[in-house]
């Protein structure tokens, strides 16, 4: 039993400090190895970390010590009986299908708070103009609120030039830039502990709800699905993902009762970060690609049949890239944050 419990803190805290900076560096560089000297030291400060908290653990009083030290064990715990891979050199190729879904699967959850979050707002977007058509020019972004579906499907079908002829590169850059600020700010939004994102995709909702039920009471569900699937398929859950990266931001920042420091949730999702945001760009790029070589001819050009069918295989194989390829489940445990 402690008799003097200030004096027993006073003396153990320089040995906690210490285990604590070892195991940041283990957790932070794979590639670092410790000698045998300092796996002993290793060992005996693990040691003596459990055999302070087991003294610790009788005591009614000083929770947030013995919760603090209870992390600090559980870490080191796990660090002993890790299984640590050699890095190997970093492959692009093995990164994006690999790396990158593997990743996705680990923060799942908030992946499926951003369909939820997306879906109400488009909910109440339909509903909007469903239930007063003249909102639609608040609500729609880009001349669409003071655009009649009807008129401009006749419009679109009715043009017999390229209109983007020559310069369909720099229309597909342009679409490459603005879809990245977009997923950039969904992102970093997160850093208001998710709140701004969540009413960012809220928006995005609104606008894709408005917009498909301006488009089906015109009677132009056939135009609007081969004017949004073959690029909207890709662009979408880009775009969620990168939500999905802001809401896992959001949550390590809030910490939900996490006994760790912020600084140590955050190094921990940061590389989970990294390849999302880059995985986002990638999707992204090929998206603007599909926009502007495809979505935007239609009937008589290309028929609209055949761009829904290649919208459907895109969602199709993305669903399988995402939830299949680099399936290891030894590697997507989710960090606690």
């Amino acid at each position: 039993m402690i008799v003097d419990l200030r004096r027993f803190l006073a003396e153990e805290e320089p040995y906690w400090t210490e285990l604590g900076n070892l195991l940041d560096t283990l957790e932070t560089d794979l590639g670092y190895e410790l000698d045998l000297d300092h796996t002993e030291r290793f060992l005996y400060l693990y040691q003596r970390a459990a055999a302070g908290l087991a003294k610790l653990a009788v005591l009614p009083f000083q929770p947030e010590v013995r919760h603090r030290l209870e992390a600090l064990v559980a870490r080191a715990y796990a660090e002993i009986h890790e299984t640590r891979k050699i890095p190997h050199r970093f492959s692009p190729v093995h990164w994006f299908f690999h790396t990158f879904p593997q990743t996705f699967r680990r923060q799942r959850w908030a992946f499926f708070c951003t369909v939820i979050i997306t879906l109400v707002g488009s909910v109440f977007g339909g509903l909007a103009v469903y239930g007063d058509p003249e909102a639609k020019s608040a609500l729609l972004p880009f001349g669409h609120g003071e655009m009649d579906p009807a008129d401009r499907v006749k419009e679109e079908e009715s043009q017999d030039v390229d209109r983007l002829e020559g310069r369909k590169g720099s229309f597909a850059a342009f679409l490459m830039t603005h879809n990245t600020k977009v997923s950039c700010l969904t992102f970093a939004l997160g850093i208001s502990w998710g709140f701004g994102t969540i009413l960012l995709l809220f928006y995005n909702g609104v606008v894709l709800g408005a917009i498909t039920c301006d488009y089906l009471l015109a009677g132009q569900a056939r135009f609007l699905a081969g004017w949004l699937l073959p690029h909207g398929v890709i662009e979408i859950p880009a775009i969620l993902i990168a939500g999905q990266t802001g809401l896992v931001l959001g949550r390590a920042l809030i910490g939900w009762q996490s006994p760790l420091s912020v600084k140590t949730r955050l190094r921990r999702i940061s590389n989970d970060l990294i390849t999302l945001v880059f995985g986002v760009a990638i999707l992204l790029v090929w998206a603007g690609l599909v926009e502007a070589f495809l979505s935007q001819y239609h009937e008589p050009v290309i028929p609209y049949s055949l761009k829904i069918a290649f919208g459907l295989v895109e969602l199709a194989l993305l669903c399988l890239f995402l939830s299949r390829s680099g399936r290891d489940t030894a590697t997507e445990a989710p960090p606690h944050a």
